[in-house]
């Protein structure tokens, strides 16, 4: 019987590839209403994301079939992994793939922030010449604090070292080989988020923690949304508590009247951390072969 394959977000077609050259038949659903994966989840053997698609309860449900869920990427958080598990289906993701491009964003908004990089732009297509107005400052010689010492955790300290700042870290998890965040926070002048999504990390980020900051801190958040709360985040940007933040990620994903998006001190992207060729291509070949790998595995 052959296996059949859904990917419902778009990935390379190198991973793409892999899976039909094993003999599955795969369906590239992208373009398919996400209304409509409740109707026709349970025709497949395994179901392939990235973050668009909200693998819920009900959804895993009616995938009578599905053996394995393959998120490309790094969280998990768009999928309940307990009632996969209640199921019996395997969940795989590709960690550490997009490490260095999210990286290299969180210090691209860091420097951008250092230098009102989109202000200036945004001004001097507007016909004004504010040289003057635009004062920055140099990140040599600041303390940058990162929260989350993982894979990206560590890219962005390597690349803050290459830029002569001073580097505190805190991981949440393992605080006895760290500093706490308490003592991090009075004492950056840039903070970078780097933490995945739990209820442990919900809104790890709060008005406590803001009252906490040195005055004119720099807030950047490549990890999830909801690890900043973003009222808090407002009322600290609103009241300059907070000079400036960068932020890639929202807790409603896309935003919708986001009033975070009304201040000239926020710079935002669309979640693009990992999307750059280098990461998606990687992202896209391990996925494939996770679940190539746990498909034979279920299925030998």
């Amino acid at each position: 019987m052959t296996l059949k394959v859904l990917i419902s977000d778009p990935i390379f077609e190198e991973g793409t590839k892999l899976l039909e050259q094993k003999g599955y038949q795969v369906t590239r659903g992208w373009n398919l209403p996400k209304a409509e994966l409740p109707n026709i989840i349970g025709e497949y053997d395994a179901l392939i994301v990235r973050s668009a698609t909200k693998v819920k309860a009900d959804l895993i449900i009616k995938g009578h079939n599905l053996k394995v869920i393959g998120r490309a990427g790094d969280g998990l958080d768009n999928i309940d992994v307990k009632q996969a598990q209640k199921q019996r289906i395997l969940v795989v993701n590709t960690p550490h793939v997009a490490s260095i491009s999210v990286a290299e964003l969180a210090i691209g908004h860091l420097l951008a922030l250092s230098r009102r990089i989109v202000e200036g732009t945004e001004t001097l297509k507007q016909g004004k010449w504010l040289k003057e107005e635009f004062m920055g400052v140099e990140v040599n010689g600041k303390t940058l604090g990162i929260i989350g010492c993982g894979s990206i955790g560590r890219e962005v300290k390597k690349l803050a070292l290459g830029l002569g700042m001073k580097v505190l870290t805190v991981d949440i998890c393992v605080s006895k080989e760290f500093i706490p965040i308490d003592v991090m926070l009075p004492k950056a002048d840039f903070i970078s988020i780097h933490v995945p999504l739990s209820p442990h990390t919900r809104h790890l980020i709060s008005t406590k923690e803001f009252a906490k900051m040195k005055e004119g801190v720099m807030l950047i958040n490549c990890s999830r949304g909801g690890v900043v709360d973003e009222e808090a985040l407002y009322q600290a940007l609103i009241q300059c508590k907070v000079k400036a933040a960068a932020l890639d990620v929202f807790e409603e994903e896309p935003p919708k009247n986001n009033k975070l998006l009304t201040l000239k001190n926020v710079y935002a992207t669309p979640h693009i951390g990992a999307q750059t060729f280098e990461a998606q291509l990687r992202t896209s070949v391990q996925i494939a072969k996770k679940v190539i790998e746990a498909l034979e595995s279920q299925t030998s």
